[in-house]
C-alpha cells in the first residue's frame, strides 16, 4: 500500500508539526507570488529596453525595478524563514516523537517489549533523526510542488498558450518517472531500517557477551555467520560467501567488520539509486525547458509573438519544473525518516493507554492474592495453564515448575503487566485489572530475573522502593528485617560496601555496570528486603549466590513472611523448595493442569 505524501499520523502525534505546516503553507504562497511578480517585472523591463531604445535609463523603469527587487527580497526572505522554521520544527518533532515512543514503549507488555527492544532503540536512537530531512527538505518542496506549478502554468498560458500546452504535455512526465522510481525503491527504506535493527541486535549481543568471552579466553575464538545472516538481502552480505551453511570467521573482529560492511553496502546501493533518479529528473526538466525555449525562439524569429510574452514564458518555464524536481531529489532522504516514523507510529498505536489513578482502592489491605484458573497463551499452548492457588500473608510461597511453564508470566500477571487469556488474579477480593495501578505497585517490591539498576549511585538504586541508606527503615504493619544494616548482612552486600570507598555514593552505569553479576543481585535483594512493602515478588532470588548467602537470604525472606508480608518466590533449587511453607507447582498446557500444594 502506497504511503501518502504527508502522513496524517505525523500531525496527530507531533503537535509541534501542525504550526509548522500552517506557517510553511503561508510562506509557500508568498514564494509563489514572488516568483510570478519577479518574472513579470523582469520581462517588462527587458522587453521595454530592447524594443524601445529611448527608454534605456533607470529612471524610466524605477517602479518596475523596485517591485522586482522587492519580489526577489520577499522570495529570499520567505525561503530563509521556511528553512529556519523547518530546522526548528524538525528538532522539535523528533524530540516529541522520541519522548512519545519511549513513553509508549514503557507501557508495552513485558513480552512485547522484549521482542521490540532493539527496534525501539534503533528508532529512537538514530531512525527518527531522518525526519529532519523529511521536514526540512521534503515537506517544503511538496508544498511548493502543489502551489507553484498550477499558478505559474496559468500565468504562462495567459501570456503564451503554446508554451502552456507544452508544459501541460511535459509536466506529467516528471511525476510519472517519480512513480516508477518509487516502485523501484519500494520497501528499500524499510529493508534498510530492518537491516540496521538486525545488525544492531547482533552487535549488542556480541558486545554484551564479550566480557564473558574474555574471561574464558575465547574472545579470539571462531564464530559462525549462519545461513540466515549470510544470504543475499538479509542485511549481512559478505563478499565471497562460503557454502550454504555460512562462513567461518577467524575472530570476532572479522564478524564486526563483516556486519559493518553489510550496512555500508546497503547504504551505498540506496545512494546510487538516489543519484541516478535525480539525474533522470534533471534530464527530463532540462529537455522540457529546452522545448519551450526553442518554440519561443522560432516564433520570435517569425514575429508570431511579442518579446514580452516570450520572456515571461521563458523565465517562468524552469520555475514550473523546479518544485517537482526538488520533490524527486528529496524523496529518498524523506523515505528513511518516514520508515522509522512508521515503526514509531506502530508502537504508539499498539501501546495500551496510560492508566493513572481512578481504579478500585483496597481500603483494608490484607495482602491475599488468589489465582483463579490463570492461563496465558504462549508460543506452544498456554504457560501457565489453569493455575489456581491462594497466596497468603505470613507464608513463604514458592512457585516451582520446569522451564517454560509460566512461573515468571504468573508473577507478571499478578503485577498486572500481562492480560491473562483466561482466568483472573484477585487481590483482597478485587480483580487486579480493576485496581488503581499506581497504588497497587506502591505495595509491591518486585525482583525480576534480571534486576533493574539505573545509572546513578547505589543510594539512588536502593531508594527506588522507598528505603533510605542513611536511616533505619521505619517499621510498619508488615515489619521488615530489623534495619538496612541487617538486610545488607543477610544478602552479603555489607562486604561489597566495605570494598567500595564511596559506599552508598558509588556510581554505577546502566544495568549496574561497575558491579559484578553477584554484586548486582545482592544489591537488588537488599533493596527488596529493606523496603516496608507488604507484597514481595522474587524471581530466582538466590541465583548467583553461594550456599551461605543463599541460606541467609532465605532466612530473611522467611522472617519477612512471619512478620506478615506476602512473600512469593520463584525457584526450583532444593534449598528454595525446602524453605517454602507452600509450594505451588506451575504447569504449561502440555502438562497436566493443576496445582500441587505442600
Amino acid at each position: 500500500m502506497a504511503r501518502p505524501p504527508v502522513d496524517p499520523r505525523l500531525w496527530r502525534y507531533a503537535r509541534s508539526a501542525r504550526r509548522y505546516l500552517a506557517l510553511s503553507v503561508a510562506l509557500s504562497v508568498v514564494i509563489t507570488g514572488s516568483i510570478v511578480v519577479a518574472a513579470v517585472m523582469l520581462a517588462r523591463v527587458l522587453a521595454g529596453v530592447i524594443t524601445d531604445p529611448g527608454r534605456c535609463t533607470l529612471g524610466e523603469w524605477t517602479t518596475e525595478l523596485l517591485v522586482l527587487a522587492l519580489a526577489i527580497a520577499c522570495r529570499v526572505l520567505a525561503t530563509w524563514l521556511q528553512s529556519r522554521l523547518a530546522h526548528r520544527a524538525g528538532a522539535g518533532v523528533v524530540a516529541e516523537l522520541e519522548t512519545a515512543v519511549l513513553t509508549a514503549g514503557a507501557r508495552l507488555p513485558p513480552r512485547e517489549l522484549e521482542t521490540r527492544r532493539t527496534e525501539l532503540a534503533v528508532v529512537v536512537g538514530t531512525g527518527l533523526s531522518g525526519l529532519r530531512g523529511y521536514l526540512i527538505g521534503y515537506v517544503p518542496a511538496l508544498l511548493l510542488a502543489v502551489l507553484v506549478p498550477p499558478i505559474v502554468l496559468a500565468v504562462i498560458a495567459i501570456h503564451d498558450p503554446i508554451s502552456g500546452l507544452i508544459v501541460v504535455i511535459t509536466l506529467p512526465l516528471i511525476p510519472v518517472f517519480m512513480i516508477l522510481i518509487g516502485l523501484l525503491t519500494q520497501g528499500r527504506a524499510e529493508a534498510t531500517l530492518a537491516a540496521t535493527t538486525r545488525l544492531s541486535d547482533q552487535l549488542l549481543d556480541l558486545f554484551a557477551g564479550m566480557p564473558t568471552l574474555r574471561a574464558l579466553g575465547r574472545e579470539r575464538g571462531e564464530s559462525v555467520l549462519n545461513e540466515q545472516d549470510s544470504r543475499p538481502g538479509s542485511g549481512v552480505a559478505v563478499a565471497g560467501e562460503a557454502d550454504a551453511s555460512g562462513m567461518r570467521l577467524g575472530t570476532m573482529a572479522h564478524r564486526v567488520r563483516a556486519l559493518g560492511d553489510a550496512l555500508r553496502q546497503r547504504t551505498m546501493r540506496a545512494l546510487r539509486i538516489a543519484f541516478l533518479s535525480s539525474m533522470v529528473l534533471e534530464l527530463l526538466a532540462t529537455l522540457s525547458v529546452a522545448l519551450i525555449a526553442v518554440s519561443i525562439g522560432l516564433r520570435l524569429v517569425y514575429g508570431e509573438m511579442s518579446l514580452y510574452a516570450g520572456l515571461v514564458a521563458l523565465v517562468l518555464a524552469p520555475e514550473v519544473y523546479l518544485p517537482l524536481r526538488m520533490v524527486g531529489e528529496r524523496f529518498h532522504a524523506a523515505q528513511d525518516g518516514m520508515a522509522a516514523a512508521d515503526k514509531a507510529f506502530a508502537v504508539l498505536e499498539s501501546a495500551p493507554e496510560a492508566t493513572g489513578s481512578g481504579g478500585a482502592e483496597v481500603r483494608h489491605f490484607a495482602g491475599v492474592v488468589e489465582l483463579r484458573d490463570l492461563s496465558v497463551r504462549a508460543r506452544n499452548g498456554c504457560a501457565p495453564d489453569g493455575l489456581s492457588a491462594q497466596l497468603r500473608p505470613g507464608v513463604l510461597t514458592v512457585l516451582s515448575g520446569p522451564n517454560g511453564s509460566g512461573k515468571s508470566t504468573a508473577v507478571q500477571a499478578i503485577l498486572g503487566l500481562i492480560e491473562p487469556d483466561r482466568g483472573t488474579v484477585i487481590v483482597d477480593g478485587i480483580d487486579v485489572r480493576e485496581l488503581d495501578q499506581h497504588e497497587w505497585w506502591a505495595r509491591v517490591a518486585w525482583l525480576p530475573q534480571r534486576p533493574v539498576l539505573v545509572p546513578g549511585t547505589l543510594r539512588e538504586n536502593l531508594e527506588l522502593f522507598g528505603a533510605k541508606a542513611d536511616t533505619p527503615v521505619a517499621h510498619g504493619p508488615t515489619r521488615i528485617v530489623d534495619d538496612l544494616e541487617a538486610a545488607c548482612v543477610a544478602t552479603g552486600f555489607d562486604a561489597v560496601l566495605n570494598e567500595l570507598p564511596d559506599r552508598w555514593d558509588t556510581v554505577v552505569g546502566p544495568g549496574g555496570v561497575g558491579l559484578s553479576l553477584g554484586q548486582r543481585q545482592r544489591l537488588a535483594l537488599t533493596r527488596v528486603l529493606a523496603t516496608d512493602r507488604p507484597i514481595l515478588l522474587l524471581d530466582e532470588p538466590t541465583a548467583h549466590l553461594d550456599a551461605d548467602s543463599e541460606t541467609a537470604v532465605l532466612a530473611a525472606l522467611r522472617q519477612r513472611a512471619r512478620d506478615g508480608a506476602t512473600v512469593i518466590v520463584i525457584g526450583h533449587r532444593p534449598t528454595v523448595l525446602a524453605a517454602g511453607d507452600h509450594v505451588v507447582q506451575v504447569r504449561a498446557a502440555n502438562d497436566l493442569a493443576g496445582v500441587a500444594i505442600r
